[in-house]
């Protein structure tokens, strides 16, 4: 990953999913795992990746429907 998606991770997203309730599927991923530090290790960096992705998908996305949303309110 790049520095400022690690930064935005770090300053951004994972402050706001710490805050988020839990609610249904998450619960299950906020129970302790029996992991090595290793894997510990892993699973956060994994967390990381997926989590910064999903939010870059977000603004691509967002930015993608723009021109289709002032299309729309136009009409």
């Amino acid at each position: 990953m790049s520095d400022f998606t690690s930064w935005l991770y770090a300053h951004y997203i994972k402050p706001y999913l710490d805050q988020c309730p839990r609610t249904g599927y998450e619960t299950a991923l906020d129970l302790p795992l029996d992991l090595v530090p290793d894997q510990n290790k892993c699973f956060a960096r994994a967390v990381e990746f997926y989590a910064s992705r999903a939010f870059l998908l977000g603004v691509r996305t967002g930015a993608g429907l723009q021109e289709e949303l002032r299309v729309e309110s136009e009409e």
